[in-house]
């Protein structure tokens, strides 16, 4: 077999088991592969590990599909079948079926494999409150890179700038046309900045947001050590700044600390208290002002529909945009009946979901986005 048909389908296997290869570097695992020869076992597994492997931890990954691929068969079409059919069985299957199983039947290396790409694609679209602390920890690396965006606002503090039209920088003209004799052969000019858009995150945990609160706080935390200008409070009975507890870097730590500081985490539901309180002393006063605003709950309000559409209004006066992150609305059928969101959904720039990692995607493109993607 040539070179060339053993390197893409070497590619094509790696894609298949959830690895993300560039057509760059297929082509260069190719050229490698013309350089070292098919000789040595060793040069072609350092050939391929070399150019299409990108994160160490996908190593334990392409050791498996390598000693699968290049284990003595001939055949591209084999080795492939035999990786991708059981990522598709793990994708169909749940635990019970795949204890029952038993496995007998698939590759020494099946097992683990299947698990990695069983929790990268179920994981986007299961349930936060079907999923266990091993898939939440999982979620929560996953939870990391989309944190990370941020939309962002004109600045104060000017630019230098290479096009001809804008604000005449003064300083660096004068200094250039010093050196040319006194002529401003060049001319230099500025354009405003741009700057991160704050956001601030109100986070419900209340008695009915328990099961999704414990996941969604990972999504707080991934925010508040990935990016600048992040703002993070609970929402329940009372309002409670929570941002210095989740500013650790270690998961755990921060978790712990942020439990700790919320002394009404699982309990009543106050939101147009907790709005108004969140208002007068941190957001009307410029904490919201021109920030990008998310609250993260389902709605459910014991206190008046009148305060909590109030507060939101004001609220929304001085926010650049208010998201409403709401985990039921992906239930089938859901209307926004509860007193509490039916008070707030006029108010509301963006509805969207948040049951899911699917769905929290879409909240990153939100907070990166300088427009409105609507209530749908």
């Amino acid at each position: 077999m040539q070179a060339d048909e053993l390197a893409v389908g070497f590619a094509n296997a790696l894609r298949g088991a959830g690895i993300d290869v560039a057509v760059g570097s297929s082509v260069n695992y190719c050229q490698a592969l013309g350089a070292v020869g098919l000789g040595q076992r060793s040069s072609v597994y350092w050939a391929g590990r070399t150019t299409m492997v990108t994160d160490p931890e996908d190593i334990g990954l392409y050791d498996k599909i390598f000693d699968a691929y290049y284990g003595g068969q001939q055949l591209v079409a084999t080795p492939v079948v035999e990786v991708v059919q059981p990522i598709i069985l793990a994708t169909d299957d749940d635990g019970d079926d795949e204890a029952g199983d038993g496995g007998g039947d698939d590759d020494p290396g099946g097992p683990s494999f299947t698990l990695r790409w069983s929790r990268h694609e179920v994981l986007r679209d299961k349930d936060f409150a079907d999923c266990d602390d091993d898939e939440l920890d999982e979620a929560h690396r996953l939870m990391a890179a989309m944190a990370r965006v941020g939309g962002t606002r004109r600045s104060r503090r000017r630019r230098r700038t290479r096009r001809t039209v804008g604000h005449p920088e003064l300083r660096q003209t004068v200094r250039a046309a010093i050196r040319s004799g006194g002529e401003p052969v060049r001319r230099w000019y500025t354009e405003p900045g741009q700057r991160l858009r704050r956001v601030v995150l109100l986070l419900d945990v209340s008695g009915s947001m328990e099961s999704y609160a414990r996941a969604l706080i990972r999504f707080v935390h991934a925010a508040v050590v990935g990016r600048r200008r992040v703002e993070v409070f609970t929402i329940g009975t009372r309002l409670t700044r929570i941002t210095r507890e989740l500013s650790s870097r270690d998961p755990d730590r921060a978790l712990s600390e942020a439990a700790d500081a919320v002394s009404d985490w699982s309990g009543g539901t106050r939101l147009g208290d907790a709005l108004a309180e969140f208002n007068d002393r941190w957001g009307i006063r410029g904490m919201a002002r021109g920030a990008t605003v998310v609250v993260l709950s389902d709605g459910w309000d014991r206190g008046s529909p009148e305060v909590m559409a109030e507060q939101m209004a004001r609220l929304h006066r001085v926010t650049h945009r208010l998201v409403w992150v709401n985990p039921l609305k992906a239930t089938p059928g859901y209307q926004p009946l509860a007193q509490g969101m039916a008070a707030a959904l006029p108010h509301v720039d963006d509805f969207i979901e948040g049951h899911s990692l699917r769905s929290l995607e879409r909240l990153a493109a939100v907070l990166e986005s300088n427009q409105s993607m609507g209530r749908g």
